[in-house]
């Protein structure tokens, strides 16, 4: 029998050959939003990996929208003519499917990169004005960020719409717009972060105004057949935050509207969240989603085990398993979970000879 981990699953038009995602990871290695000779080599590495589908790393759709001066970016064509040559290169030995993740940092923009400090910026030291619902900052002592009016409202869901269609000319199989992890989306969602007065603010339908105008406005963009999702915190892990029964209203709206799947994770809006991270830590909120709306969900959160991914599957706690940090250290994850669980996976004929006799059987030729 084939193991629920390597079961295909189909999203549109879009098959999967295996429920194993590689989660949008930031490289911090791009110039000017640009990609290059290290986003082939990586890229390249990960296309190789087995998995069935590859989520590139949070790309912004505006300049300021990066979380370091060093994340890439689809806020122009010259970002996109970057992205070609990479892009090229892992499909001429790999048929995996590759999405991208758009995303705006909003107040947890202007950064420094992880092994240079991580602190905000100044302008004078390549940082810039930060945006936001609000102008409360991420962490005290930080620069305000500047309230977004009408017409930034409009220009930031025009460059995701704009992003998208660029997406699409690159070829990209499908799309997971970031509203997780405390940056813009998420800060229009949580009244932890959003303190606004306006049609923006203050009830929860209004708090999800602007993330489903967002998620609109790419759906108009990006073809019927390719699949389109949203990246979710489910909870802020902060009393009076956002949290998984909103979770769900938003993931309700999502659904009417064509959503493909959810990623569900959690945190990252606020200093004081409270979490106690252990395996799988994250999948209640996963299950949920997936019980009580019938979306696609794609469960993540220190998952590191074959036999742990494949339970998951099994169980229904999610349709897909992400892996981040983890297939970071180990890129033949999905290699060696196919190994021990008596499964299959694609690999380029050069890597055949690599198999151990006792895992003859994992590449599919």
């Amino acid at each position: 029998m084939t193991s629920p981990l390597f079961s295909p699953l189909a999203l549109r038009e879009l098959t999967l050959p295996n429920r194993i995602v590689i989660a949008p990871m930031c490289m911090y290695s791009a110039v000017d939003g640009k990609v290059g000779d290290f986003h082939t080599m990586h890229v390249g590495t990960l296309a190789q990996s087995g998995a069935g589908l590859f989520i590139l790393e949070a790309t912004a759709v505006t300049p300021e929208g990066r979380i370091t001066p060093l994340c890439p970016g689809l806020w122009d064509d010259a970002c996109a003519a970057a992205w070609a040559p990479v892009l090229a290169a892992a499909r001429q030995h790999s048929q995996m499917p590759l999405a991208i993740q758009l995303a705006h940092a909003g107040r947890k923009a202007s950064c420094a990169a992880p092994w240079l400090g991580r602190g905000q910026l100044a302008p004078d030291a390549g940082g810039w004005q930060t945006l936001a619902p609000s102008p409360p900052p991420f962490e005290a002592g930080e620069s305000a960020p500047q309230a977004l009016d009408a017409a930034g409202l409009a220009r930031i869901r025009d460059a995701f719409a704009a992003a998208a269609r660029r997406a699409d000319r690159l070829g990209i199989d499908a799309i997971e717009i970031h509203a997780a992890h405390g940056y813009l989306l998420h800060q229009f969602l949580s009244p932890l972060a959003n303190q606004r007065s306006d049609a923006y603010g203050g009830s929860l339908d209004n708090r999800l105004r602007f993330p489903l105008e967002v998620f609109d406005a790419v759906r108009a963009v990006w073809p019927d057949g390719k699949p389109l999702g949203l990246r979710v915190s489910a909870t802020d892990w902060v009393d009076g935050g956002w949290e998984i029964e909103q979770t769900l209203v938003l993931a309700q709206a999502l659904q009417a509207r064509g959503c493909d799947f959810l990623h569900v994770s959690s945190g990252g809006l606020s200093p004081a969240q409270q979490i106690v991270p252990a395996p799988g830590y994250q999948l209640p909120f996963a299950r949920r989603v997936k019980a009580e709306t019938g979306l696609t969900t794609i469960g993540v959160g220190l998952i590191t085990e074959p036999k742990q991914a494949e339970a998951v599957i099994a169980a229904g706690d999610a349709d897909l398993v992400a892996l981040a940090r983890g297939i970071l250290w180990n890129p033949r994850w999905p290699w060696h979970a196919a190994a021990a669980l008596g499964a299959q996976v694609a690999a380029p004929p050069q890597y055949w000879r690599a198999a151990p006799a006792e895992a003859g059987h994992v590449f599919r030729r």
